[in-house]
């Protein structure tokens, strides 16, 4: 899940996003994130329920069953169209279901799951301790409750370099979009861990990991971004005349290729990791 915005209500929206372009701008790095971070929470064969919070397009979900060949999956998301891309795309229909519902409101009962993790989600909820609280309530006695949140402030090279050049141009509201952007919940150092202390959770741990964003060229870098919400919603209502998204487009090239003809680039992906028991 990505591209939330806060309510009165305190529900996470989703942009209009398709499956298509989500999994270009985060599901295939949720996919190379997934195995690290089931390492790290010690997911392997943990109890016959599992419940994925913010499961996007499916990468966490099909890697836990991947894994646990006895274990049931519920992937829940707010953006139906996600949804309905996971279970498109779905390979094990037996055991691995989706559906609705917000990580600040879950639609389960307590004690529903022996395993409930949430991978690149809780930065983007508007009450990420209230998130933890839910996830909490819906494991059962002894299970593990685990997150991932990537480290926008440090550690997201390819953000960072968006974002910065993005302000960079002196566009209005530019800095401020970059502060909410980059100031959800769990982003900072130990964070996750104090909203997992919050939620009453015990025997927590806390690690970082990093991957590899490879991208074959700038356009594979700049179309998820461009055709998302984030960035859009900070374009929209300024003067067409002005030719912002022109503007940002040529800086962003420009801080991507450094000067380098066209092609491939890596950067690095730090996220920081959570796990406790209920």
């Amino acid at each position: 899940m990505t591209n939330t915005e806060t309510t009165q209500s305190s529900k996470p929206v989703f942009g209009p996003v398709t499956g298509v372009i989500y999994e270009r701008q985060m599901g295939r790095w949720s996919r190379r994130l997934a195995e690290p971070f089931l390492d790290f929470v010690g997911a392997d064969n943990h109890g016959r329920s599992a419940l994925d919070v913010g499961c996007g397009t499916g990468s966490l979900s099909f890697a836990i069953a991947r894994r646990n060949t006895s274990t049931s999956v519920v992937g829940s998301d707010i953006s139906e169209a996600l949804l309905s891309y996971a279970r498109v795309e779905n390979p094990y229909q037996d055991r691995v279901r989706f559906e609705p519902g917000n990580a600040c409101d879950l639609p389960f009962p307590e004690s529903s799951f022996d395993l409930v993790l949430s991978s690149l989600v809780l930065m983007f909820v508007p009450d990420g301790t209230l998130a933890a609280q839910e996830m909490a309530r819906v494991a059962k006695a002894g299970g593990i409750v685990a997150a991932a949140t990537w480290d926008f402030r440090g550690g997201l090279t390819v953000t960072r370099v968006m974002a910065d050049t993005v302000v960079g141009t002196g566009i209005p509201g530019g800095a401020a979009w970059r502060a909410r952007l980059m100031g959800g919940p769990g982003v900072r150092p130990g964070h996750l861990a104090t909203m997992w202390r919050a939620a009453g959770l015990r025997q927590i741990r806390e690690a970082e990991i990093t991957i590899r964003m490879n991208f074959a060229n700038f356009a594979d870098y700049w179309d998820p971004v461009s055709q998302g919400s984030t960035l859009p919603g900070l374009l929209n209502g300024l003067p067409p005349e002005a030719k912002w998204p022109e503007r940002i487009r040529d800086a962003v090239e420009g801080a991507f290729l450094l000067g380098d003809p066209d092609g491939p680039r890596s950067f690095t992906a730090t996220a920081w990791v959570v796990a406790g028991l209920r």
